[in-house]
């Protein structure tokens, strides 16, 4: 029996970690039911299904990001700004994820690179990273100091050094599927591992914990949380980054997806209700403070810290919905 055993041992992978990662089924967002309750606020048309958001304080925008119909269709950025229609600005080809420095600039990952898109003047262009022509990026952040930091579909974390060049890259994932950051360090989500992975100033991996049973979505707040959406096991999970430690998981049921971090309230939209919910983080447990009847599909969320106002951006084409005052009188 131990001759067989020690055959089989012979026969596997001498680095246990050379051997890919074992994963699950990803979670999904629920197939939402039709409107039954009107969206609370105003409703504003959009076209192409979205698949995320996130709101430019330098120009008072809401930038919404949609793949093209087809894996090879250029991908589109929608801008909302505040004043006159909303502007269509088209990536320079196939798009996979969205991000922003806060600062008029979003950038778009693609396979190979990426795309800086100047929102005020509504160009785009593609960046090309060195040495990574054949890789399909998925997943894209923006540091504090600047630097980019992309995870692609076969499960590698790149930090760039440069616009173009590469100063680290980690091979541990089954897949990247979102980054946030928080300062200089980034925090990695793979949904077929169902876990989340800090990686330092430096690039290198530090700690990583599993993330319920289905995380799904990431967001990063502005007093260094990282909120997590684990849309299976129906928990908003907090994470504090430096180190990576889960501080707080709660029961949010009806499949929990979109996300959005503010200074005030944590937003956790309800995919099976067509809801979103905000929840105060401070006293260490979250406490539901307000709750507002969605867009169908309310997949993808974005709060503007300065008005208060809060979007739900639907990913079934039932519009944009915007809740000022979300936070109501706190």
């Amino acid at each position: 029996m131990f001759a067989a055993v020690a055959a089989l041992a012979t026969g596997c992978s001498s680095n246990p970690f050379d051997a890919p990662p074992p994963t699950i089924e990803p979670a999904a967002p629920a197939v939402s039911p039709p409107q039954t309750t009107p969206p609370a606020g105003e409703v504003m048309p959009l076209a192409g299904r979205a698949q995320a958001a996130l709101f430019d304080p330098r120009t008072a925008s809401l930038v919404v990001f949609a793949p093209g119909p087809d894996p090879q269709a250029a991908a589109t950025l929608t801008v909302f700004g505040p004043s006159g229609p909303p502007r269509q600005v088209s990536a320079p080809g196939p798009g996979t994820a969205l991000a922003g420095d806060g600062q008029g600039t979003a950038y778009v990952s693609t396979r190979g690179g990426y795309f800086t898109v100047d929102l005020a003047a509504g160009t785009a262009r593609r960046v090309a990273i060195t040495d990574a022509s054949g890789t399909d990026f998925t997943a894209i952040a923006r540091r504090a100091d600047g630097h980019l930091v992309l995870g692609s579909a076969d499960g590698a974390a790149y930090t760039l050094a440069t616009d173009t060049t590469v100063a680290e890259k980690v091979k541990i994932f089954a897949r990247v599927d979102a980054i946030v950051t928080d300062g200089d360090n980034a925090v990695v989500l793979d949904r077929g591992q169902t876990s989340v992975t800090a990686l330092g100033s430096d690039g290198k991996t530090q700690q990583a914990l599993r993330a319920g049973e289905g995380a799904t979505t990431l967001a990063a707040d502005p007093l260094g949380r990282v909120l997590v959406a684990d849309t299976r096991g129906g928990q908003l999970l907090v994470f504090g980054v430096d180190p990576l430690i889960e501080r707080q998981a709660y029961p949010v049921p009806r499949a929990p997806y979109g996300l959005a971090g503010s200074r005030n309230l944590a937003w956790v939209s309800q995919t099976a209700s067509n809801e979103v919910i905000g929840y105060d983080l401070a006293t260490g447990i979250p406490v539901e403070k307000v709750r507002y009847p969605t867009v169908q599909q309310p997949n993808s969320l974005a709060f503007d810290d300065k008005s208060g106002t809060l979007y739900v951006v639907s990913g079934s084409g039932a519009g944009v919905q915007v809740v000022r005052n979300a936070a109501g009188g706190r």
